[in-house]
């Protein structure tokens, strides 16, 4: 699964990269994260038709967006969804209806330097049967500082308890494909975010693919990553501090001593 991640690089450099023609006010000012978690506003880049006098009538354009993490769907009664759709399996896109129509017309890209995995330990021997499972936190990120464009669906959900004046009537959410972890990281953790390569983010982005071809996409070659160990501290929301990316000096899992 991917559920922290960290986006700290500025939104006007994450625009050059991802050749992103407009950014919304919100998503500018977001402050950077080392320790991004579901629920929180966080950038997304998608291409949708311009609005011109209401509508989405204008050309296709490339923007860069804000969306709360955790993808709520259309017909969810209540936006407390999004808290466990975090995350969408690649391998069942097309299965899942939360998932199916967003693939098919709402793709985007969660710009990111990295995330964290937690890799779970043996239980000491001599621990009771009620002793908390050790683990050791990773931070995987793309060689050479690159950015790490995580696919992702997105969606919009109408409050209808709010009147068709309020700013606030429409959510929008988003949720991270995942996949079977690759060979190099699967001892950490069976699942990893999908990291697209540079050379499919159009295909990815563009509203004319369909969500079979799209879901080819994401089954295809993927951004190699680096891992390392760090510190306990990225398991609290509570802590969000460049540190956090510090390698581990004294790290509890046995095979990287």
């Amino acid at each position: 699964m991917c559920g922290r991640y960290a986006s700290f690089r500025d939104a006007q450099d994450i625009a050059d990269d991802l050749a992103v023609a407009e950014i919304a006010d919100d998503a500018r000012l977001l402050p950077p994260s080392w320790n991004v978690a579901p629920t929180d506003d966080v950038r997304i880049v998608v291409e949708r038709p311009r609005r011109i006098e209401g509508r989405n009538i204008g050309e296709i354009t490339r923007s860069m967006r804000l969306a709360r993490w955790g993808l709520v769907p259309s017909w969810a009664k209540d936006p407390a969804i999004g808290a466990r759709m975090i995350n969408a399996r690649s391998e069942t896109l097309l299965d899942k209806p939360a998932f199916a129509k967003p693939l098919a017309t709402r793709r985007c890209l969660l710009p990111a330097d990295g995330y964290f995995e937690w890799r779970r330990l043996p239980v000491p021997a001599g621990a009771t049967a009620r002793a908390k499972v050790p683990k050791q936190a990773y931070w995987i990120h793309p060689e050479r500082g690159h950015v790490a464009a995580l696919a992702g669906l997105y969606e919009f959900w109408r409050d209808t308890t709010r009147s068709d004046d309020d700013p606030d009537r429409w959510l929008v959410s988003a949720t991270v494909i995942t996949t079977a972890a690759s060979p190099d990281l699967e001892h950490i953790h069976d699942r990893m975010p999908v990291v697209l390569p540079r050379d499919v983010w159009d295909t990815w982005l563009d509203p004319a693919v369909g969500a079979g071809e799209a879901a080819d996409v994401v089954r295809g070659p993927q951004v190699t990553t680096t891992a390392r160990p760090v510190g306990d501290a990225v398991g609290s929301v509570r802590n969000n501090r460049p540190s956090l990316l510090d390698a581990d000096d004294d790290p509890r899992d046995q095979d990287v001593r």
